[in-house]
């Protein structure tokens, strides 16, 4: 079998503010693109790449997940993350995790260990904590929110954040992962898009996408895998499908963006939003980050 170029793409959640400084999360994010560019060279599978990038994403603190998540109405951290692997159709997901330091870890514990897709709330917990995950001893002192100064903006505009990563591997697997703190001023137990397969989340032989946004409309329009079946059904090209999704979405009044890799390799990384923290090793091998 002929190895094919490793591919990788990340997201750090859209709605990125006008005028905004974003210096230190592009400088973040390319050097997570260049190091899962190594690592997928170096023969790692895509599923295990795509974790490993959403737990430094999720551990940086610079992003609306993991570290830098905001609680809920009651002041209470609620956590979701979610992973699927395009070869073997395997997914895990939590949604509503409340104390445990990486989400997407959690969600791929779920898959490798339970004969569930989906765990949610104080059962997810018990599970991560049977399964020796790494709890979070003082919440007040481990979030470090990562839109404090753009609390006010975020409230007003597209109040949520969301981390993501997509991959092709150099056997040509793909893989995809999510993982997100909510929206701002949540209400105790909401979850949106993220842990949903097929809406935040999806990955199969021919696209790996992960999604973020306004998580409801995502959800109403199956955003992740209709951009597969678009491509597989339609025999839309990816951007064209990405893009056909996104303005459905946008047309029931939602806001956010998706990054998706196809299996030739191909990255498309559209929003409908005002801006959305990006990076992605394209196949020229050059790699890009930008957040406008």
């Amino acid at each position: 079998m002929n190895e094919c170029p490793p591919g990788i793409a990340l997201h750090g959640g859209a709605g990125s503010r006008p005028g905004g400084d974003y210096s230190k999360e592009l400088k973040h994010m390319r050097g997570l693109i260049e190091k899962g560019r190594d690592r997928l060279g170096a023969g790692a599978q895509a599923l295990e790449v795509a974790v490993e990038t959403v737990a430094a994403l999720e551990a940086s603190g610079l992003y609306i997940a993991g570290r830098g998540s905001s609680p809920n109405r009651n002041g209470i951290y609620e956590l979701d993350a979610s992973l699927m692997d395009g070869f073997s159709a395997q997914a895990g997901a939590v949604a509503a995790l409340r104390g445990f330091a990486s989400p997407i870890t959690v969600a791929q514990a779920v898959m490798q260990r339970t004969p569930h897709v989906l765990l949610a709330g104080e059962g997810a917990a018990q599970f991560a904590r049977t399964a020796g995950m790494a709890e979070i001893s003082d919440s007040s002192s481990w979030y470090t929110p990562a839109c404090q100064d753009e609390a006010h903006y975020l409230r007003e505009t597209l109040p949520h954040g969301t981390v993501g990563c997509v991959t092709r591997d150099i056997q040509g697997r793909l893989a995809a992962a999510t993982s997100t703190g909510g929206v701002f001023g949540k209400l105790a137990g909401r979850s949106g898009d993220t842990p949903i397969i097929g809406a935040g989340t999806w990955a199969d032989r021919s696209v790996a996408v992960s999604c973020t946004g306004q998580g409801e409309y995502f959800i109403r329009v199956t955003a992740a895998v209709q951009v597969a079946h678009r491509i597989r059904w339609l025999g839309q090209s990816l951007h064209d499908a990405t893009q056909s999704v996104l303005q459905e979405m946008a047309g029931l009044g939602g806001h956010g963006g998706l990054i998706a890799i196809d299996a030739n390799g191909e990255v498309s990384m559209p929003f409908v939003s005002t801006g959305m923290k990006r990076a992605a090793l394209l196949r020229d091998g050059s790699i890009v980050a930008e957040a406008f």
